[in-house]
């Protein structure tokens, strides 16, 4: 453990080298350690709060102009939070960025990456960053989404493309690309996310890092609105390792007042289960999509390697997969995602006295916007149905397997531009977003907690994330897998060209 003046100096050196190009970076503790680590050197006075956001914000001035991640700015806030005094929780004084959707910093505004809510200013803290400011974190800005988290790219019209820091030409993934893009360039070690369809996995596998996707009603989503997507949608963390996402479970998970309905009872601490090496697992192994979309042999490779390394661990792997309706899902997920795409326009047009018009949105916006005026409570009724039959089955087949594993992505990030919600082909459109991520939003449908592992590196050098499920209320068995694979293949050396770290 370094002491006070050590840490010092590296982070003064740090900031002062990330601000000359060419400069060779003296080390600091936001190269050494994750963010457990970085709130135990605030513990023992090795280093700041203050020292620590200073830190972030040189980090993030650094590569943000080459990966264009962090839209949103609240350094003065920040250092208001660090001189209004810090609570002593687990991650006391660390920087956290919050992602630019559907939550609220009091006082800031939340985008959505829409030019409709470009100044949508929130009057309140959310559930959520309450939780977060509880456990220590300084919140220093926002990362970005593509408009209203509908695909899985991070590109908008109001805040231009974020890119993936492996490679500047494609997608850091999205929803939460902005989340990912600055874990994996190294500016803090961990990052709110949200996932309503893949949204946390998806860029957790596009840019190397690791994603948790928690139980349905885990974790708060209030009190602006107490559930996301007619509750397919959830809410914690990208980042670098498995213990930070476990403490961050254990700070952060439970009720809010006014929740409908609750998550299943967990362990008494998250962290502990994580500890502890997992019994002998029955995993099935599913190298198909639900719809059966074509897979590449990149990601194929991938979810071999993580069975082979699985079986090597001890565990039992074999070919299965659930077997659900997916016509019917993708038809309720069209539903449910139109009728609030719809809600949302409508509610912002009333909360500033002008209806949405169609050039304040993206093409796709809109589109779905307009097809969820048409959707009528029998077609919201039939989308329920649809997703309880499929975790009917799913919890059915889950009696003999304790994880699914399979690829997050049917393919390697792609380029800039073909996920865009402003595409020049709609179908195409359509036909690109569905082929990229067939696999991961079974889970929203049926509330399971699925996490992507950043296990596999293509040929030419592209993280490819590989995709664990349990039981629904079971992130103990992820988070002790997990744990035993980032032992076996550590990932946190492995760094991005595009990198804070130098």
């Amino acid at each position: 453990m370094p002491t006070r003046r050590e840490a010092l100096q590296g982070l003064t050196a740090a900031a002062a080298a990330a601000a000359l190009p060419g400069t060779a970076r003296a080390s600091d503790p936001f190269d050494e350690h994750d963010a457990t680590g970085l709130a135990e050197l605030v513990r023992r006075r090795r280093v700041s709060p203050l020292e620590l956001l200073d830190a972030a914000i040189a980090r993030l001035e650094s590569v943000d102009p080459k990966i264009n991640a962090v839209p949103l700015r609240h350094y003065e806030l920040a250092r208001q939070q660090i001189r209004a005094g810090i609570p002593a929780g687990p991650f006391q004084g660390v920087p956290l960025l919050l992602k630019d959707l559907w939550i609220g910093l009091a006082g800031t505004i939340t985008t959505g990456g829409s030019r409709a809510f470009r100044d949508s200013l929130a009057t309140e803290d959310s559930e959520l960053t309450r939780r977060f400011r509880q456990a220590g974190f300084v919140i220093f800005g926002k990362t970005a989404s593509p408009e209203l988290g509908l695909t899985g790219t991070t590109e908008s019209l109001l805040h231009g493309a974020t890119r993936n820091p492996w490679d500047t030409t494609r997608t850091a993934g999205g929803s939460s690309g902005g989340a990912a893009a600055v874990v994996a360039a190294r500016v803090i070690p961990i990052a709110h996310a949200s996932d309503g369809g893949g949204s946390i996995r998806t860029p957790a596998s596009c840019c190397g890092v690791f994603g948790l996707k928690p139980t349905r009603a885990r974790v708060p989503m209030g009190p602006q609105r107490l559930e996301g997507w007619s509750g397919l949608s959830t809410q914690l963390a990208v980042g670098l390792s498995v213990r930070d996402m476990a403490a961050l479970l254990d700070a952060v998970a439970g009720p809010e007042t006014g929740s409908p309905y609750e998550a299943p009872r967990g362990p008494a601490s998250w962290l502990a289960a994580a500890h502890r090496p997992p019994q002998r697992l029955r995993i099935a192994l599913a190298r198909k999509p639900p719809s059966g979309a074509p897979v590449d042999p990149e990601c194929i490779a991938a979810v071999n390697a993580a069975a082979a390394l699985c079986e090597k661990l001890g565990h039992v792997v074999e070919e299965a997969a659930p077997e659900v309706d997916s016509g019917a899902l993708n038809a309720a997920f069209g539903s449910v995602l139109a009728a609030n795409t719809w809600r949302a326009l409508r509610d912002r047009g009333r909360e500033r006295g002008r209806d949405v018009t169609e050039d304040e949105v993206e093409m796709v916006t809109w589109r779905l916007a307009q097809w969820g005026k048409t959707v009528d409570a029998a077609a919201m009724i039939d989308a329920r149905a649809a997703f309880d039959n499929a975790g009917r089955q799913v919890a059915l087949f889950m009696r003999d397997h304790d994880v699914v594993l399979s690829p997050t992505l049917a393919r390697p990030p792609v380029g800039i531009g073909l996920l865009s919600l402003s595409p020049a082909d709609y179908d195409a459109y359509l036909r690109d977003i569905t082929g990229f991520g067939p696999f991961t939003a079974l889970q929203n449908f049926t509330g399971q907690p699925s996490m992507s592992v950043p296990l596999h590196w293509s040929a030419g050098g592209l993280p490819i994330g590989t995709m664990f499920s349990a039981r629904n209320g079971d992130e103990a068995t992820l988070l002790a897998l997990a744990s035993e694979l980032e032992r076996a293949r550590p990932w946190r050396m492995k760094k991005p060209p595009v990198c804070a770290g130098g």
